[in-house]
């Protein structure tokens, strides 16, 4: 994609040179009222936009466009009012300049009082709702995202830094995204590691690769044989970033299977195309890394991503088999599409080596989650301090996520006749809290960690809404983002 570009403007509505103005409505009792930035507007129609809007239809309703000419009483051709719902939140205006975004399509200017509302909201939704993923369309027209868009806001010093964090945090989902709509005949594990490793070079990270002789040295059994059924064979790939005055250490870990088939234990045919996105975790914690480097967080960032592509052939594990991980423990495969949690054993283990203060992993770990929360709230697990914070700041920022439990007598269920313990219960219940405790055998006593399972926010397989396109969404990047933006603040 292209994104468009954005620039801080504080020049009248009477005078721009934009071609659309976007403003904001929000509903009031049974009628609506304009959201602030919009009297100007107004004004050019003589008081009388309200009406105009409810003569077409518009109640303000959440993410509700309405498309108005201007007939010359404004240097632009076209207003966009778009619904901001009951109450004009950040999130609200997020999705609302998601939504008015995608509305400017083959727009070569537009300008946005949606920034008036909540700046940072207003940059961030403009980035995502501009988003489209065309590099495999024969087309030559690009994607038609809208060129520029300036946001109504006064070029302060403030306003500057605000418009470069959104900025940049709204890229790093673009990122994130590229990865996961890529096709899995581009991206598998050796090209996803080199992908990662060229913008890791390019932003100044530091980046360490094991192939899969690297990793039978040091004893990745998970990760090595989750890979064993494919040609294109497993790595792990490490990026390191210290920040200036980096006070606390953060360990970042992500699945990364590049493509899903379930193995020996094969998927059902309908619908796993889209276990291309089955490295969405990986693929948000590399972008995550990246941003911690372009915001220079005062922190020290590690991400550990173990990147394999689970196929069925003569050379796959198998149920039944029994893999030595990382560090020593021993796991019996009752399923091999249970796969994620394999391969993330590992990569917590070497990640807990480095003895960082917090530990975040994400994964589309399992469709239980689905289950339990739908298609757009994650669950996380861990312990429990650092998983309320996770939560609580996940909601803050729009990536809806729902604190989870760690049952103590599902344990038990995980204990296997032969191992250390197996990688699923016999059973179907509390799925997804068996996988958190099962992650949790592998984490470093102490430490304070998250698991953020995304197995459904990961992935818009509907139409396009707010900000979110379809495909990859790159949850949860904003919440990663924002927990170590909280921790370098406040420890």
């Amino acid at each position: 994609m292209t994104a468009p570009k954005l620039a801080l403007s504080d020049t009248a509505v009477t005078e721009t040179t934009a071609d659309v103005v976007v403003i904001g409505t929000v509903q009031q009792g049974e009628g609506f009222a304009l959201a602030p930035g919009s009297d100007a507007v107004d004004e050019a129609f003589d008081g009388t936009l309200v009406d105009v809007l409810k003569t077409l239809g518009a109640t303000g309703k959440a993410e509700e466009v309405v498309k108005i000419p201007t007939l010359g009483r404004l240097p632009a051709g076209l207003v966009i009012a778009v619904g901001l719902g009951s109450e004009a939140t950040p999130e609200q205006v997020r999705r609302a300049s998601g939504a008015a975004t995608r509305a400017l399509t083959g727009v070569k200017r537009a300008l946005t009082y949606l920034s008036a509302v909540d700046l940072h909201a207003a940059v961030e939704g403009t980035v995502l709702g501009a988003y489209s993923f065309t590099k495999y369309k024969s087309s030559e027209n690009g994607d038609g995202s809208v060129a520029r868009v300036d946001l109504a806001a006064e070029g302060t010093k403030e306003n500057k830094a605000v418009l470069k964090a959104a900025t940049a945090i709204g890229e790093a989902v673009t990122t994130a995204r590229d990865f996961i709509n890529t096709p899995p005949n581009d991206l598998f594990p050796a090209s996803f590691a080199e992908r990662a490793a060229a913008l890791a070079s390019a932003a100044g990270v530091t980046v360490e690769i094991l192939d899969d002789k690297a990793l039978r040295k040091g004893g990745y059994g998970g990760i090595l044989g989750v890979g064993s059924g494919s040609s294109r064979l497993p790595r792990l790939v490490r990026l390191s970033y210290k920040g200036p005055k980096a006070s606390k250490k953060v360990a970042l870990v992500g699945k990364g299977i590049t493509f899903d088939t379930g193995g020996i234990s094969i998927k059902p045919a309908a619908n796993m195309d889209e276990m291309t996105s089955d490295m969405s975790g990986a693929a948000a914690v590399i972008a995550s890394v990246l941003l911690a480097a372009k915001l220079k967080y005062p922190l020290e960032v590690i991400a550990t991503v173990p990147i394999a592509e689970n196929m069925p052939s003569g050379t796959s594990y198998r149920p039944g088999d029994v893999l030595t991980m990382y560090g020593g423990k021993t796991v019996e495969v009752l399923n091999t599409d249970a796969e994620g949690r394999l391969i993330l054993a590992d990569a917590i283990v070497r990640a807990g080596e480095d003895a960082p203060d917090y530990l975040i992993e994400t994964a589309t770990l399992t469709g239980a989650q689905v289950v339990a929360l739908g298609k757009r709230t994650a669950g996380v697990m861990g312990s429990d301090e650092f998983r309320d914070r996770v939560a609580s700041i996940a909601q803050a920022v729009g990536e809806h996520a729902w604190p989870m439990p760690l049952p103590d007598e599902l344990r038990s269920d995980l204990d296997s006749r032969v191992a250390d313990l197996a990688n699923v219960t016999g059973h179907r219940w509390g799925g997804m809290l068996a996988a958190g405790i099962f992650l949790r055998e592998f984490v470093a006593d102490g430490l304070q960690w998250a698991h953020i399972d995304v197995a459904g926010p990961a992935y818009n397989s509907a139409g396009p809404w707010g900000y979110t396109s379809r495909g990859g969404t790159g949850v949860p990047v904003r919440t990663i983002a924002a927990v170590l933006a909280d921790i370098a603040e406040n420890g």
